[in-house]
């Protein structure tokens, strides 16, 4: 007979399933948001420019006032880093 995974082990395994999950549609929201606050008071070229190169969305998001959006940017893609990490382990 076929051993048994312990249930705390599932129940891990779940819970790194829904954060990954959770982090990533978190980051994706607020990329998009932070790219329409930079598109908005910086022109269309650099909602583009930071839609293509992620990391340059925070950057100028801090620059223009967006704390909160550039805070949960950050924020979730840190969770997601980490969960991805415990994923892989």
């Amino acid at each position: 007979m076929a051993r048994r995974r312990p249930v705390y082990t599932t129940r891990v395994d779940w819970l790194i399933v829904i954060s990954l999950s959770l982090a990533f549609g978190a980051w994706v929201t607020s990329h998009l948001l932070l790219v329409l606050g930079v598109a908005r008071r910086e022109g269309p070229w650099r909602g583009v420019l930071s839609l293509v190169a992620p990391p340059l969305a925070p950057i100028w998001g801090l620059k223009h006032q967006l704390k909160i959006r550039s805070g949960v940017w950050i924020g979730s893609l840190v969770l997601y880093v980490v969960a991805l990490i415990a994923a892989s382990w």
